[in-house]
């Protein structure tokens, strides 16, 4: 059990684990909290200007060679032949925990008398750098549950997808709005209707924070894990609560 973040993990896989959580912060660090001052979460279910906005197949194209002309690099939209079109969303990873990705250690067996290396499944758990970005090249029907998958397999991130939330992030009047994106959103055509700033919208991957805790996000071993570490608690608690109640008990005796 680290000291510093509470991480908990077996005796034998220390040596496995890749985590500082003692280093002081940073400027990075007093940066992002700042900015979680001014974050202001809206509801998931209140659509935003962007989503009540319709298009036709001429306003698409035309948004589209809008979107093209203000634009300072290469990464354009493009209209397809089916109506539908594509082109490229920047996602900004902002995750306070670490995430998990897989593994391999060869360990040698025995096999028919020979030795044979045999691939064991481990996880490993870091957290990804602040600042995080990943571009990604998408069609105008990719749902957002969708584009959390894509990160995830660009990143070998094995957690669970529900664990992850999409957000639209935009800043007005010096405020900072984050609104969580509904499975079937499309990121794509928000970029599309919003333009190229990055401060009238842009996205970002958070935790996927309900106000409860969805425990079928998580594996058996993880949910073990936290049995054990309630029992701990729990332990400790009880351990602590006799002890008081012993020290109250041996003044009263003294007094006696």
């Amino acid at each position: 059990l680290s000291p510093d973040c509470s991480f908990t993990c077996h005796y034998r896989c220390r040596a496995l684990v890749r985590l500082d959580c003692s280093g002081p912060l940073g400027a990075g660090d007093e940066d992002d909290g700042d900015e979680q001052v001014l974050e202001k979460d809206t509801n998931v279910d209140e659509p935003s200007e962007w989503e009540k906005t319709e298009l036709n197949q001429t306003q698409v194209e035309q948004r589209i060679k809008e979107y093209n002309s203000q634009i300072n690099s290469n990464l354009f939209m493009s209209l397809n032949k089916d109506g539908s079109y594509t082109g490229f969303i920047k996602v900004q990873l902002k995750l306070v925990r670490p995430v998990s990705v897989p593994a391999t250690k060869r360990v040698p067996t025995l096999q028919a008398g020979r030795p044979h290396a045999q691939g064991v499944k481990r996880r490993t758990s870091f957290y990804l750098p602040k600042g995080t970005v990943k571009h990604l090249h998408i069609l105008s029907h990719t749902r957002a549950s969708e584009v959390i998958d894509a990160l995830l397999r660009k990143f070998t991130v094995v957690d669970n997808p529900r664990k992850f939330a999409l957000f639209e992030r935009s800043e007005k009047d010096e405020q900072v709005y984050l609104r969580k994106l509904g499975d079937e959103e499309q990121p794509l055509r928000l970029r599309l209707l919003a333009g190229p700033s990055e401060k009238v919208l842009s996205f970002v991957l958070k935790e996927n924070e309900t106000g409860e805790v969805n425990w079928d996000a998580f594996t058996l071993p993880e949910l073990q894990n936290f049995l054990r570490i309630l029992q701990r608690e729990e332990e400790e608690h009880v351990r602590r609560l006799r002890h008081r109640y012993a020290r109250c008990r041996q003044k009263m005796q003294e007094a006696l």
